[in-house]
């Protein structure tokens, strides 16, 4: 249950381009945000970077563009040269050219790989048609002629090409051109060489299992064997007889697939499996080859998810050993915070093991050899590492729990550096060398200003700065969100989030809209540019309405303990603490009493549910978009981690399930699914509905047809959801 797929590295929306700021669409003499503004015309999408690729001579970086692929100098922003125009990129035979949903260089940059045609599988997954674009000769190779590809990638020698195609892994060979597999035994819903399955994907966040080795002679892949995982069903309306879609999804408790590693040798055209352990109830959620050519690493998970390992295993014979090994009283999140360094003689990772998500070295023996990182904050992302300068850059929420700052940390020194000077959130993308560096700044009141960095901390230019937005956001006279914290009656301290009317007077009374997502982990009070609710709060403030949001007990960067106290009882302390939050807003003369209600959406419609039944007493109105109903429901990879298995916690399960609390409900509650959601099923909704009629519970439904978690397929469906959602506010709040 993750809050999105980037084209490359940093890049918003397809359209966003297109339409994200046109100011001619529609007037602003009016000054009042509408949700055309919103969801029709996309007026307050901000401009970001797309398709930017560092370059191997660390002075360039690439663009995407209407144009095609095009060069800068990062030093100046000067646009170099055209890589690529885009008008001349046509297949054979044919007078239209190809869009460029994404591409990557060969290692050489003498070759570009061009997706275009891309069809979204899942969250992260996709498949399309790959194009081999030579740029001494201006050839254009398709990949392949027998059905769209996934995952294609360049061999480190540029001599090949990998994929994925129907659940089996091919190669390519570019100077034949002939296309061989390595793979024979995938089949639909059975087995898959390469990809991950779907609670994979969906929950370890990522949609690669194959990789090549640093000297490409190897290729190491993970299998998923799903042949005894239950399948759900999924039904498309449309035609005469609706669609059926099939596929595999493990509930809580219920088995996974069988995982196991392999290695294919190029040059011997043989294939070894990986020793990873006989018992097959675990989770393999990485792979990455080491430094060394012939050395694989293999993190290994058990079960419940709080007993981590690293193996190091031979590429020629299979034989593995652990190399490190983490246990944790409640769980372990898995990321991609991990780096081989100093050619085989250190990994470098993040762990919560003093209680906050630190940085550790360890030698290649398991030894540790620094903490780099230590306090009261958790470092949020590993964002590379300096080989010839020995040095990490880092990303923390040093100063706040809202707040994202990036540092380096000289190994040798031993000292740390902070980058970032703006109080936001910055996120970063570096150049190849490590000199310059590409800085995404936003707060919750600032667009993204994209400038680019030399590794001083020098602000050389600026990329993109919405002064439009800016513009728009002064024009429509948007209230400032303003930050808080709520000591509620159990004393315990929360962030808040809080948008007021414009004309606010506190000698009257307002309504208050409680937004909450809630879930382990996650944060809704951030200093950040939040477009996706952001602009739809500020209308509702306008209409004379106060948004507020609070982080209550389960959420991230406030260290271990605070994140996972909801541990094995989802639902029951976050309920808790937004019931005291609607109490202490009771509290307050400005805030009308009577005219408390709350949105969620996924985790938060599972949280609007429980406050509507449980807290009753405190609101008035709800609205639930796609809600888990009962955790029994969900996939087993999340619940687990914080539940165990209904089998072990089955109070845990039943005690926090809106369906339990059905007849406790009050107020008017609305109840809104996308029908095809492979996420959380509709199911979720159909047992809640179920529990709510036994009760003679009357509330309010919006069903989408052919929609999946996000809710967005179809003509105007997202500007019908809010129109929706809007007047339910509007007519019972």
């Amino acid at each position: 249950m993750k809050k999105t797929f980037f084209v490359i590295s940093i890049i918003l929306f397809f359209f966003t381009a297109i339409i994200a700021q046109d100011n001619n669409v529609q007037s602003t003499v009016n000054k009042q945000i509408t949700l055309d503004d919103i969801w029709k015309y996309y007026r307050f999408y901000p401009r970001t970077v797309q398709g930017f690729n560092p370059m191997n001579d660390g002075e360039h970086y690439s663009l995407l563009s209407r144009g095609g692929i095009e060069k800068y100098a990062y030093k100046t922003g000067e646009k170099t040269e055209i890589i690529l125009d885009a008008s001349t990129l046509k297949p054979e035979n044919s007078e239209e050219a190809l869009a460029i949903d994404a591409y990557s260089f060969s290692n050489d940059e003498s070759k570009i790989l061009i997706e275009t045609e891309s069809e979204p599988i899942y969250r992260h997954s996709s498949k399309a048609n790959f194009y081999i674009y030579d740029l001494p000769t201006k050839k254009l190779t398709a990949v392949s002629s027998n059905g769209k590809q996934r995952l294609a990638c360049f061999s480190p020698d540029n001599q090949s090409i990998a994929f994925m195609r129907d659940n089996n892994l091919f190669i390519k060979t570019l100077s034949d051109g002939i296309e061989s597999p390595f793979t024979s035994d995938g089949e639909l819903n059975k087995i898959i060489n390469g990809a991950p399955d779907w609670v994979y994907e969906e929950e370890f966040s990522f949609d690669r299992a194959f990789y090549w080795s640093p000297d490409g002679q190897y290729i190491a892949y993970i299998k998923f064997d799903e042949s005894n995982v239950k399948q759900y069903e999924l039904e498309f309306y449309g035609e005469l007889y609706p669609q059926i879609y099939k596929y595999k999804y493990p509930k809580a408790g219920e088995a996974n697939s069988i995982v196991s590693v392999f290695v294919y040798n190029t040059k011997s055209k043989k294939t070894v499996k990986m020793d990873i352990g006989s018992e097959t109830d675990i989770y393999i959620p990485r792979i990455a080859w080491t430094a060394d050519n012939k050395t694989l690493s293999i993190q290994r998970l058990n079960r419940l998810q709080n007993k981590w390992e690293i193996l190091l295993a031979d590429a020629d014979n299979g034989n593995s050993k652990v190399l490190y090994q983490e246990t944790n009283p409640y769980y372990i999140d898995i990321t991609d915070n991990l780096i081989f360094a100093d050619n085989q003689k250190s990994f470098i990772f993040t762990s919560e093991q003093d209680g906050y998500n630190h940085i550790y070295q360890y030698d290649m023996t398991g030894k540790l050899i620094n903490q780099i990182t230590k306090g009261n904050f958790d470092v949020t992302e590993l964002l590379g590492f300096d080989q010839a300068n020995n040095k990490i850059y880092f990303q923390a929420a040093f100063s706040s729990p809202m707040n994202r700052e990036v540092f380096e940390f000289d190994l040798k020194k031993k000292k740390s550096r902070q980058l970032s000077s703006r109080e936001g959130t910055n996120s970063v993308v570096f150049s190849a060398n490590y000199q310059y560096y590409i800085n995404t700044f936003t707060t919750a009141n600032i667009p993204h200003l994209i400038t680019m960095n030399s590794l001083k901390g020098k602000e050389l230019y600026s990329i993109n700065d919405n002064k439009a937005l800016t513009q728009l956001i002064k024009d429509y006279n948007f209230s400032r969100l303003e930050f808080m914290r709520i000591k509620t009656n159990n004393e315990v301290e929360l962030n808040a989030s809080i948008i007021k009317p414009n004309n606010f007077d506190p000698t009257k009374k307002y309504p208050v809209l409680i937004y909450v997502y809630g879930g382990p982990g996650s944060q809704t009070v951030l200093n950040d540019w939040g477009w996706f609710n952001y602009v739809w709060f500020q209308m509702l403030a306008q209409k004379g309405y106060i948004v507020v949001s609070v982080d209550n007990r389960g959420t991230g960067a406030r260290g271990q303990e605070f994140k996972k106290m909801t541990y094995l009882q989802l639902g029951k302390y976050e309920t808790e603490d937004q019931i005291n939050v609607a109490k202490y807003l009771v509290s307050l003369d400005y805030v009308d009493a009577s005219r408390i209600g709350i949105f969620g959406w996924s985790y938060g419609g599972y949280m609007s549910s429980l406050c509507m039944t449980k807290g009753a007493d405190y609101f008035k109105t709800g609205i639930a978009v796609a809600p888990v109903t009962n955790w029994r429901y969900y996939d087993n990879i999340y619940t687990e981690r914080f539940m165990q298995t209904p089998q072990t916690n089955a109070a845990g399960y039943d005690d926090n399930s809106p369906i339990s609390h059905t007849k406790l409900l009050k107020g008017k509650y609305l109840l809104i699914h996308g029908v095809t959601d492979d996420n959380v099923h509709v199911q979720n909704s159909m047992d809640l509905v179920s529990a709510l009629v036994a009760e003679n519970k009357q509330f309010e439904m919006q069903f989408y047809p052919n929609n999946d978690h996000g809710i967005h397929s179809g003509r105007n469906t997202r500007l019908h959801l809010y129109t929706r959602m809007t007047d339910f506010i509007l007519n019972n709040l």
